[in-house]
Formats: C-alpha cells, sequence, structure tokens
C-alpha cells in the first residue's frame, strides 16, 4: 500500500517551529489532512496553534512501513514527529 506524506512546519509562540509529516492514505483529502495535523497539536498541548494552507504541503509517496499501518489503519494518519515536537 502506497502512502502521502505532507511536510508539515508550524510556528509555535516562543518563535520555534514544529517540524512533523502528516500521513495518509492517498486518497485523503487535504483538508482532511489539516484537521488531523490540528488534532496532533492539541493532542500536544499546542493550544492556538493551527495548521494553515502554507504550513502543510504534499511531498511525496511512498510504500508504507508497518509502524504507521496500524495508526493509519485505526485513526487514518500517521505523525512523523521530525524537530521542536517534543
Amino acid at each position: 500500500m502506497e502512502v502521502a506524506v505532507f511536510d508539515t512546519y508550524v510556528k509555535k509562540k516562543d518563535g520555534g517551529y514544529m517540524h512533523f509529516d502528516i500521513i495518509v492514505t492517498k486518497e485523503t483529502g487535504f483538508e482532511q489532512v489539516r484537521e488531523f495535523g490540528n488534532a496532533y497539536l492539541l493532542s500536544k498541548s499546542s493550544t492556538g496553534l493551527f495548521i494553515s494552507q502554507k504550513d502543510c504541503r504534499f511531498c511525496h509517496v511512498t510504500d508504507i512501513i508497518p509502524r504507521w499501518e496500524e495508526q493509519i489503519r485505526r485513526q487514518g494518519y500517521y505523525i512523523h514527529e521530525l524537530e521542536g515536537c517534543h
């Protein structure tokens, strides 16, 4: 199965950035991708932070890896944290 990867940068209130990928099925629409990203931000207690269109861009399609598959099947997306997420 192939998945779509959306590269996402969100500016934090302290001036830094959260950089993460939102990984979804290829059929997932962009508005749903943003909703998934905003749900992730809320789970990180990042109240007041939201993903705008300029914060999130389609990056590429790739084969799914087992680590992502369970979560994508369960909730529709996987977040791959890269920088500033902890």
